[in-house]
Formats: structure tokens, C-alpha cells, sequence
């Protein structure tokens, strides 16, 4: 499940005013020692996605990372969006220069 909050949604609205619409992708931006970092970015909806509206937006996860995800929390704060989601750093991952995780 994805979640949009009202502020994001209309941040989101703005970026498109006098725009065409188009999908919004969450993603893996990166991992490391606090787990992986999710990011969005503008991108067209595949066969493997999940697709979430919100205010005329739809917002498209691969399924897969939807299940290992979920729920994901998306909200602006201030001058950027917060991502927030339940996906955790890889096994064996302990701290910050504890292994392989964090390079």
C-alpha cells in the first residue's frame, strides 16, 4: 500500500500545473547501514507495477518491492518529501563500517 498525504499531493499538483501529466515512480535510490532509501522520480507504468492515484497522480511501485515495502508513507515536509516505508537493511548488516553494507 502507498499512502500520499494531503501536502504532498498538492506539491505534486503544482509540479504539473501547465504540464502533461505523468506517473510518479517510487523506487530504490539507495542502501546502506539505515536500510534502503526510496526516491520518486517521473517514469511510465510497466506490467510489473502496482499503480496507487491520488488527486489524479498515479504513483507506480514495482510489486515485487511493494510487498517487501509496505506500507509506504509519502509526505512533504518543509522544502522536500519524505519517503518512509518498512523495508530494512540487508542481513548481517550491524552498524556503519561493519561490512559490506555500508560501501
Amino acid at each position: 500500500m502507498i499512502n500520499v498525504t494531503k501536502p504532498a499531493q498538492e506539491q505534486v499538483k503544482l509540479y504539473f500545473e501547465g504540464k502533461e501529466i505523468v506517473p510518479i515512480r517510487i523506487f530504490i535510490n539507495s542502501a546502506g547501514c539505515g536500510g534502503p532509501s526510496l526516491a520518486m522520480a517521473l517514469d511510465e507504468k510497466k506490467e510489473t507495477d502496482a499503480v496507487f492515484s491520488f488527486d489524479g497522480v498515479d504513483y507506480v511501485m514495482d510489486k515485487a518491492l511493494l510487498e517487501e515495502a509496505s506500507p509506504v508513507d509519502i509526505d512533504f515536509e518543509g522544502m522536500g518529501f519524505n519517503i518512509v516505508s518498512s523495508l530494512q537493511p540487508p542481513e548481517g548488516c550491524t552498524g556503519c563500517g561493519s561490512g559490506s553494507c555500508c560501501s
